[in-house]
């Protein structure tokens, strides 16, 4: 498989993990909403730039998202 196709792949094997991990996820205290509002602000992006074939940019707001995911989790907000 070549670099693109690998790159979108990874993308799409990561959203439908952190799709599927959102389902899940409440928030401890409504303060920090806007929190896991940006955390789906990039599920949103990844899927969009997906969509655009900008595999870079796809990946990388998958990654942002599961990087404030975990971040999240590790402040108790979740």
């Amino acid at each position: 498989m070549d670099l693109e196709g690998n790159l979108r792949e990874e993308t799409g094997k990561w959203l439908l993990k952190i799709r599927e991990e959102m389902k899940s996820v409440q928030l401890k205290d409504r303060s920090k909403e806007r929190f896991l509002e940006n955390v789906n602000a990039y599920i949103q992006d990844s899927e969009y730039f997906l969509k655009k074939n900008d595999l870079i940019r796809s990946f990388e707001a998958v990654i942002w998202a599961w990087s404030l995911l975990e971040t999240g989790r590790e402040l108790g907000f979740f």
